[in-house]
Formats: structure tokens, C-alpha cells, sequence
């Protein structure tokens, strides 16, 4: 009887362990699944869940995570660097020529031959726009001359709470863990960076601002969602791209200078595939937590 007893628990454990090794095989293939779509999709933001499982598949999950944020950065970097020089071409070009338009118009403007008569307007005409065409490109140099960042330990909920005193007509929904958070940022260009995220929502109609964080070993990622209509695929594709804008009087270089606010104190901003529940839009500010 003893020995049926001991073959009958031996089978059970060889079983047991035959069905948690398919299991664990059919989970790995989903990974897998997952990973190879969100590579296919360019979805960097991507993440595998990390609780309730074995050590080294925890660890496996979070080493991914990582790898797939450092890759996210990267990409925004390089994109943002390429921009910048295409931009810093462009101005200096435009600079170039239109600075010796403007000082002949000019010129001409004060001289007799065309005082008082129908080129004086033409000629005014031309001084008025390169100036203006001078000061336009001048404003976009922005995109090149950014101040280096001052970086310290900043708490992250106080930050926030000066952003919620200049929208205080918006409903705050702040969900973070540890109000007493600390990351490694520069405050004034983080702060800059959240304003533009709330105004741009505030203008687009929103009426609630859900903030809440992820962390991962190095990273916070600080999510600012909001209910204003959503987003166009089309349009989010170009959303951070340079003098890309919707609005009748919009710039177009909001939201590629927060990006690149971000990138100098090494973190990122990029728009989340999937908003959080309950919103249509959300934003992913990544900041370096700080370790004392």
C-alpha cells in the first residue's frame, strides 16, 4: 500500500512540474508575442508587468523594462539632436540672407531718388517683412540655445503643487504613493515642462488633470493625463516634431522644446500609446530618481 502511495505522490510532483513548465513556456511565448509586436509598432513605451512572479523572471521582466526605456530615450535624443542642427542650418542661412535685404531696403528707404514716390512703399514693404522674417527665425532658435541645466534633488510633489496653484480652475487628481518622491532634475525647466503639458490641455478644453507615477531602478515616469478631446493619430505622430502645430497662432515649438528640456537633464518626454483609463491623453515626463 506504501509503495502505491509513493508512486502516486511521485507522479503528482512529475505532473505538477510537467504542467508548471507548459505554463511557464506558454507565458514566455506571450512575452515574446508582446515584445516582437511592441518592436514592430516602434512602442518603446512598452512594459512587462513585474509583480507576482518567480525572482529571476521579475528580474528578466525588469532588466527589459529598462532596456526598453533606454532605447526610448536614445531614439528621442538622436531625433531631437537631428532637429536641431537642421534648425541651426536654417536660421543661419535665413539670417544670412535676409540681413543684407533688410539694410539695402533700408538704404533705399532714406534716399531721395525714392522718397515720396511708389517705390518708397515697395521698399518699405520689403524692410518690414525681412525684419519680421528676422525675428520669427530668431525665436526658433530657441530649439538651439538652451540654457544648461542646473540639476539637484527635487521633490516631485512639490513641484507639482506650484503648477496646481496656476490652474486652480482645473480639477486635480494627483495619485502618487509618496508626495515625498525625489528625482534628480533641474526644478525650473521640469516646472516649464509640466506648465506646457497643463496650458496645452487647459487650451485644448480640458477640465480634469490626472497625475500619478511608475517607477522603475533608476526612473521615475510621472503620468499627466487630461480629458480634452483626443489626440488624432495623425497629429500624434508629428507632436513633437519642430513647427508642427494645429493652432491658428501656435509656434509649433512647445512641446519639441519640453522634449528637449527634458533629454538635457537626462530624462524624456513622449506621449503615452494608451492614455490612462478614464482619460483621452497622457503625457510621460521620465526623471532620474535621485539616490542619496
Amino acid at each position: 500500500m506504501s509503495l502505491y502511495l509513493v508512486i502516486a505522490f511521485l507522479s503528482f510532483i512529475i505532473i505538477s512540474l510537467l504542467f508548471w513548465q507548459w505554463r511557464h513556456q506558454k507565458m514566455l511565448s506571450l512575452r515574446v508575442r508582446l515584445i516582437r509586436e511592441a518592436l514592430r509598432n516602434r512602442d518603446f513605451m512598452f512594459r512587462l508587468p513585474t509583480g507576482r512572479m518567480l525572482p529571476g523572471d521579475h528580474d528578466l521582466h525588469v532588466a527589459l523594462n529598462e532596456m526598453f526605456g533606454e532605447i526610448n530615450r536614445l531614439l528621442a535624443r538622436n531625433e531631437v539632436e537631428s532637429w536641431q542642427r537642421l534648425t541651426r542650418v536654417l536660421t543661419h542661412e535665413i539670417m544670412n540672407a535676409m540681413t543684407p535685404i533688410s539694410s539695402i531696403a533700408q538704404v533705399y528707404i532714406g534716399s531721395p531718388l525714392v522718397k515720396g514716390t511708389p517705390l518708397e512703399e515697395g521698399m518699405r514693404a520689403i524692410y518690414e517683412t525681412s525684419l519680421s522674417l528676422q525675428t520669427f527665425v530668431d525665436s526658433y532658435r530657441k530649439l538651439t540655445q538652451l540654457q544648461a541645466p542646473h540639476i539637484a534633488a527635487v521633490n516631485i510633489g512639490k513641484l507639482l503643487s506650484t503648477v496646481c496653484i496656476l490652474y486652480s480652475r482645473v480639477e486635480w487628481h494627483i495619485n502618487l504613493e509618496d508626495r515625498q518622491v525625489m528625482v534628480t532634475a533641474d526644478s525650473g525647466l521640469t516646472r516649464q515642462v509640466l506648465v506646457n503639458l497643463v496650458k496645452n490641455a487647459v487650451e485644448a478644453g480640458a477640465r480634469n488633470i490626472d497625475v500619478r507615477a511608475l517607477f522603475d531602478a533608476d526612473y521615475a515616469q510621472v503620468l499627466v493625463s487630461n480629458d480634452a478631446p483626443p489626440i488624432p493619430p495623425e497629429v500624434a505622430r508629428e507632436i513633437f516634431v519642430p513647427f508642427f502645430t494645429t493652432k491658428q497662432s501656435g509656434s509649433g515649438i512647445g512641446l519639441p522644446l519640453a522634449r528637449q528640456m527634458m533629454l538635457a537633464q537626462d530624462g524624456n518626454l513622449s506621449l503615452a500609446e494608451t492614455p490612462v483609463a478614464g482619460y483621452h491623453t497622457t503625457f510621460v515626463v521620465s526623471l532620474r530618481l535621485h539616490k542619496k
